[in-house]
């Protein structure tokens, strides 16, 4: 596939990355971390992005067409999984903070920050791929159940 093919797939990336980008520095607007301490904003934003990332790879790649009579456009899924959740979530100021945490001689703050962080990313994507898929069960028992 040329370039040429793949620039509506770089342009709803780039879009939906800017509004996850948005986003997430939004919420630093609203809840700032002062200087030395815990990062919760950062780690917040990361946990849901990481739930929403999961969500949404099962309603879009494993039963989109049990939820709508049509399948999603092609176009959602980098949309929203790469941009919008790529922009959301930040690897880059995870690490940061991390470093930024150890280097001010708080290293238990750093490494449960690190670990934490880590952590309850991989429990929030598994929560979200399991919350999609139980709302997915329950729907086709009551559509099963209604008919």
């Amino acid at each position: 596939m040329g370039l040429r093919a793949e620039l509506p797939v770089v342009g709803v990336v780039a879009a939906g990355g800017a509004l996850g980008a948005s986003a997430r520095y939004g919420a630093g607007l609203v809840w700032p971390t002062p200087e030395g301490a815990f990062p919760w904003t950062t780690f917040t934003v990361n946990v849901i992005g990481c739930a929403l990332l999961g969500a949404l790879m099962v309603l879009l790649t494993e039963r989109p067409t049990e939820w709508s009579t049509a399948p999603p456009h092609p176009l959602l899924r980098p949309f929203l999984g790469t941009g919008f959740c790529g922009g959301f979530t930040t690897f880059s100021t995870y690490s940061l903070e991390t470093e930024r945490l150890l280097s001010a001689g708080d290293p238990t703050r750093g490494l449960l920050y690190l670990g934490g962080t880590l952590v309850t990313a991989l429990a929030a994507v598994w929560a979200g791929v399991a919350g999609a898929r139980a709302v997915h069960a329950r729907t086709v028992r009551s559509r099963v159940g209604g008919a």
